[in-house]
């Protein structure tokens, strides 16, 4: 049988970044940054009012508090937008708003909870000093800053820094675009009613959503019967739009796997039995230079193969450093019993302890089919090809799906 460490370098050897496309602003989330991005202009682009209040001089209101307030003219009213301020003079206040500009002459802004709200004249009860209040021009970003350097990951502040900064559109790895196709007379979609020998197709729905948290843009086919034509054309069909396929089932030794059928013929895709569990039927390749990936069907192991063998793929098509989840040592809290000669992925919940250290619980299923304690597991356990049996008490390198909340 195949290593898994043979596998996965296999993998990553054949997949590459996507090339950088010239990406509409929100069409970029999510995607890598390929070059440098310069501020154009300085943030904020002039002084201005971090509150409702009254732009005034700072000598003016030295003197104000709550027993003997400051009296002065309001000669301006201000509002956000306004790009003609003017200017105040001695002893004279403007009205003004959060975000407007600030007028010539003002160096400070008395709050409105710290006035009577005059509109001719206003009693001001708050010594501001200067500056206080006053957004100024630059503080946040000076022109010609790069703002965010090539390869940072365009999250939601980012995206809304590439706005204030006028980028409409930005040099991006894109995300790659997945689809996943699974196959099985068997098969029938949820909402339907099913017969005897039936089953709800769940593979195709964990696939997807597991190829979106890795960061892809990812498509579901509905399932396939166990047609070699029907899932050559769809095959064939679907690389119009995929950067990367993933199929689930038809890839054992029995008389229907399809796929296996299909792809062998093709002579792009070569089947390997890789020394884990579960997982161990593996396929994988190009087609016309599209990574494919051929899961098992079972839905435990199809699962834990994506975490193994496609996230990382998809991570470096993305372009990002990190391509694994996070790998923690914990402490087992619970024996576990391993197939010689394999490495498992045994599911288990972790927490941490109140020393600072993680602990980590087998599930007491690890059937291969059984999904609702794969959907309980925030964790894998690793255990070693040689390994045929950890004792409780014993640190285990341990895969984090889920991080720590809160």
């Amino acid at each position: 049988m195949k290593r898994v460490a043979d596998h996965l370098s296999d993998i990553l050897s054949a997949v590459q970044p996507l090339p950088p496309l010239d990406l509409q602003l929100l069409d970029a989330h999510g995607c890598m940054l390929t070059e440098d991005a310069i501020a154009p202009w300085p943030l904020p682009q002039f002084d201005n009012s971090a509150m409702d209040g009254y732009a005034v001089r700072a000598e003016d209101v030295q003197d104000a508090d709550d027993d003997h307030p400051v009296e002065l003219p309001v000669v301006a009213d201000i509002a956000a937008g306004e790009t003609s301020p003017g200017a105040i003079g001695p002893r004279l206040a403007a009205r003004i708003m959060t975000g407007a500009p600030m007028p010539a002459g003002a160096d400070a802004v008395v709050p409105v909870e710290y006035s009577d709200g005059g509109t001719v004249r206003v009693q001001l009860r708050y010594a501001a000093p200067a500056g206080r209040h006053v957004r100024r021009v630059g503080e946040d970003v000076i022109e010609g800053d790069i703002v965010l350097t090539a390869d940072t990951h365009l999250g939601a502040a980012q995206i809304g820094l590439l706005a204030a900064v006028g980028k409409d559109r930005v040099r991006a790895r894109p995300r790659p675009r997945v689809v996943v196709i699974s196959t099985g007379r068997e098969l029938v979609e949820p909402g339907l009613p099913l017969q005897r020998g039936q089953i709800t197709d769940s593979n195709s729905f964990a696939l997807t959503a597991a190829a979106r948290e890795a960061g892809a843009i990812a498509y579901r086919v509905a399932p396939l019967p166990d047609d070699e034509s029907t899932v050559l054309g769809l095959i064939e069909e679907q690389l119009v739009r995929a950067d990367l396929l993933i199929t689930t089932g038809g890839v054992s030794a029995g008389a229907y796997d399809v796929v296996k059928h299909v792809l062998s013929r093709l002579g792009t895709v070569s089947f390997d039995k890789v020394a884990m569990q579960p997982g161990m039927p593996q396929g994988f390749g190009t087609i016309d230079g599209t990574p494919i990936f051929t899961l098992p069907g079972n839905p435990v192991s199809a699962f834990v193969s994506f975490e193994v063998f496609v996230r990382p793929a998809i991570r470096k098509m993305l372009g990002v450093s990190r391509l694994h989840r996070p790998s923690v040592k914990a402490v087992l809290q619970a024996s576990l019993r391993s197939p010689e000669g394999k490495r498992q992925f045994a599911r288990a919940r972790w927490s941490s302890a109140p020393d600072g250290s993680y602990l980590v619980t087998p599930l007491a299923g690890q059937a291969s089919h059984l999904l609702a304690d794969l959907a309980n597991a925030n964790a894998l356990v690793v255990v070693p090809e040689p390994v045929t049996e950890v004792p409780a008490g014993q640190v285990v390198d341990t895969v984090l799906l889920e991080r720590r909340k809160g």
